[in-house]
């Protein structure tokens, strides 16, 4: 079975609460991160609410929002 890649709308007369989204993480030129694939780096470059570009070092990557694999350190 394979999951939908849209997610199901909440509707107002449902019994069931409505899925909590979580906030979108804030990055800011400078920052260390640490990315689930590519390891510690800094980030160097923002494209507000869109990506950011984080160098890891070896490779420079533009990461896609909203950021599930990069945490902050």
């Amino acid at each position: 079975m394979t999951k939908s890649a849209v997610p199901r709308r909440h509707l107002p007369s449902s019994p069931f609460k409505a899925p909590v989204e979580p906030p979108l993480r804030q990055f800011s030129v400078g920052d260390r991160v640490s990315h689930d694939e590519h390891g510690l780096g800094r980030v160097v470059g923002i494209e507000e609410g869109i990506a950011v570009l984080v160098d890891f070092g070896s490779v420079q990557k533009r990461i896609l929002s909203p950021y599930t694999k990069m945490s902050a350190l």
